[in-house]
């Protein structure tokens, strides 16, 4: 993987980007005026809804085998953790009750390390019962999905939680798949006034794309949709599949964050499965420490 730049297309400059030191004035000003968590640089997503110990030995299910895996990955890197607990059935589950005692676990020993509870709904949640988890466990930050939010809820419902979250100071991560839940996004929170928030943002990509292979060149369209509006976003890729670190590195050159992990990847970039989500994470952390003129640069992949 090349690391040196290039030069982006003149209509996709970093002009539309904010610069590092504006995004750190940005987060600090957040966390005084509100108590919100701004994003880590790198957050691991070790297990995701479905993945089982049938897909790698080392997919964590357990509370016990979670905080594990966050004390490895943080000491490899990782500033958070997106969480997905498990029933007794190692089923996902959106269960208040679990979620409080694996974010008091991993309090007790990395007391800096934010946990990030997901609210998916697996095809098995409503938008209500989504939110319910949220307001019953009060963590410090949670991720949804747009489209799930949408799913039942009115654009007026959502913008009420997102609103709730704000006041709570719930870090609240808004999922996008495409760059057009990025336009209706931008569309509802000018709508509805809230645009003035520091919103953190996930740019998903390849999930619709043949055998949900991610490619670096899918973010082209969300920092585009970024570059014509005026929102200010703390914002973090996930990738799935082989390119996983290619696709965080070019959001790292272009000022954003990431989301690693056996969530959506099992793979380092040479091709071989990793042995442990610490693996993975210190990939991304080593290649971030060692190329700090990546960020906010003109790097494109091939």
């Amino acid at each position: 993987m090349k690391s040196e730049g290039k030069h982006f297309q003149e209509d996709l400059s970093n002009e539309c980007m904010l610069s590092n030191s504006d995004m750190i004035e940005i987060e600090e000003r957040q966390n005084t005026e509100s108590g919100i968590a701004p994003l880590p640089l790198i957050m691991v997503a070790p297990n995701g809804a479905h993945r089982t110990k049938l897909d790698h030995r080392q997919i964590p299910l357990t509370i016990e085998e979670l905080v594990e895996t966050a004390k490895s990955c943080n000491s490899a890197g990782a500033g958070g953790m997106h969480a997905h607990v498990r029933d007794e059935q190692r089923q996902h589950v959106l269960d208040a009750g679990l979620y409080r005692e694996l974010i008091a676990e991993i309090q007790s020993c990395l007391p800096s390390m934010l946990v990030q509870i997901t609210t998916e709904s697996d095809g098995r949640y409503s938008p209500s019962e989504q939110k319910k988890v949220v307001k019953d466990v009060m963590p410090k930050s949670a991720s949804i999905s747009l489209k799930e939010l949408l799913s039942k809820d009115s654009p007026n419902e959502a913008v009420a939680f997102i609103r709730w979250a704000q006041e709570a100071s719930v870090a609240l991560q808004i999922i996008l798949y495409d760059a057009q839940e990025l336009t209706q996004f931008i569309e509802i929170i000018e709508q509805h006034k809230i645009s003035d928030y520091l919103h953190q943002l996930l740019f998903v990509l390849g999930r619709y794309a043949k055998d949900q292979q991610s490619n670096p060149h899918q973010l082209t369209a969300f920092l585009e949709v970024l570059r014509q509006s005026s929102l200010q976003a703390d914002w973090a890729v996930c990738a799935f599949g082989r390119s996983e670190t290619e696709c965080v590195q070019y959001a790292y050159a272009k000022g954003g964050k990431c989301r690693v992990g056996f969530e959506n990847s099992l793979w380092n970039t040479d091709g071989s499965i990793a042995k442990n989500n610490a693996e993975r994470v210190r990939e991304v952390a080593t290649l971030f420490e060692q190329s700090p003129h990546l960020q906010n640069s003109d790097y494109v992949p091939d």
